[in-house]
């Protein structure tokens, strides 16, 4: 998926709640993501995740989201295959 095309589909996962309660990361592998951070004791039954077209869409949005105040952090992630929110 593009840059618009992830920005509104995490926009509508969230919906009118506060970005401050939601995480955001890159990954390659989504579901060796998801099971770290189940062992970190974080809730991931919100979790959704979305294909990107390429490294700088998945770094983009990613920003993006950092910039409104979710949390999480810039920099993993390998090539970034993969948005996700949780």
């Amino acid at each position: 998926m593009n840059y618009i095309e992830i920005v509104k589909a995490i926009n509508n996962k969230v919906g009118s709640s506060s970005y401050s309660i939601w995480t955001i990361g890159v990954t390659d592998y989504p579901n060796i993501r998801k099971t770290q951070h189940e062992s970190d004791s974080e809730n991931v039954k919100q979790w959704s995740q979305w294909k990107t077209d390429s490294e700088k869409v998945g770094r983009d949005v990613e920003k993006h989201f950092l910039d409104l105040g979710m949390e999480g952090g810039s920099g993993g992630g390998g090539e970034a295959g993969y948005v996700y929110v949780f």
